[in-house]
């Protein structure tokens, strides 16, 4: 493993975020805050409670799952693709670097700006709610998983992706309707129970179940579900990952 290699990639793709840190964070915390104003303050103010636990509390997990995967696909689509865009991908395959190391450096750099900006959302949460995390490890444990999921679903798009306009595609039309849907501000119990079962085909219903299973200790569905989710999609993504750069696909031509 040439640590070194997976270092280098980490830290410039970590510079490149610093450089534009005050606006990577910033947004985030604007964000949240108009969020809270709009659905703490104008629906919170209809319905007081969900499953026991305060609305304004409530909504706070899927506030997070919403910027985290969106950040975490971003992130990690950008990084690879702009080396593809200006040619020096063929510098980065011609070293002695093995597909394992590129990976770790993009995702791992990645994973970490989403997961800083995961943490920011969660400060910002509790200047507008009173937050008990009841199981914290289980917490961090799901948020690092979805972090590196969705930055190696991210890096998937960067290779396959042929302009900077298939960059937001999948994040704007498929993964941001599929949080909106997948319970992020209400319990699908709250659905009709034809609804309900519509809305168990949608597979970001398991990952912010479990997040939110780690906060206030209610889920949609069980934990296990949750856990296995997360488990399938980071397993279909490594073994993508493996066989793009096993084939070549958008990479060596």
């Amino acid at each position: 493993m040439n640590l070194h290699a997976i270092w280098a990639i980490y830290v410039y793709e970590m510079k490149r975020f610093f450089r534009t840190v005050m606006e990577s964070l910033l947004s985030p915390v604007i964000s949240t805050s108009l969020y809270f104003v709009v659905f703490g303050a104008a629906i919170g103010s209809r319905i007081e409670q969900v499953e026991g636990v305060a609305y304004g509390a409530f909504i706070v997990p899927g506030l997070i799952m919403l910027s985290v995967m969106t950040q975490a696909i971003s992130n990690a689509s950008f990084g690879i693709y702009f080396p593809k865009f200006i040619g020096t991908i063929f510098e980065l395959l011609s070293a002695p670097v093995n597909f394992l190391e590129i990976v770790i450096g993009y995702v791992g750099a990645a994973a970490t700006k989403a997961l800083m900006i995961g943490v920011v959302i969660l400060i910002t949460a509790q200047m507008f709610v009173d937050l008990d995390i009841q199981h914290p490890v289980a917490m961090i444990a799901f948020l690092v998983m979805i972090c590196l999921s969705f930055s190696l679903f991210g890096f998937i798009i960067g290779i396959w992706a042929e302009n900077f306009q298939q960059l937001q595609l999948i994040p704007l039309l498929v993964i941001t309707p599929l949080v909106f849907l997948g319970g992020s501000f209400y319990s699908i119990s709250m659905l009709p129970p034809a609804w309900q079962t519509v809305t168990l085909f949608n597979p970001v219903v398991y990952l912010i179940s479990g997040f939110r299973w780690s906060f206030f200790g209610t889920a949609d569905v069980a934990i296990g579900v949750s856990l296995a989710a997360i488990g399938v999609f980071f397993a279909l993504c490594l073994a993508a990952v493996w066989l793009i750069f096993r084939t070549g696909y958008r990479i060596k031509s």
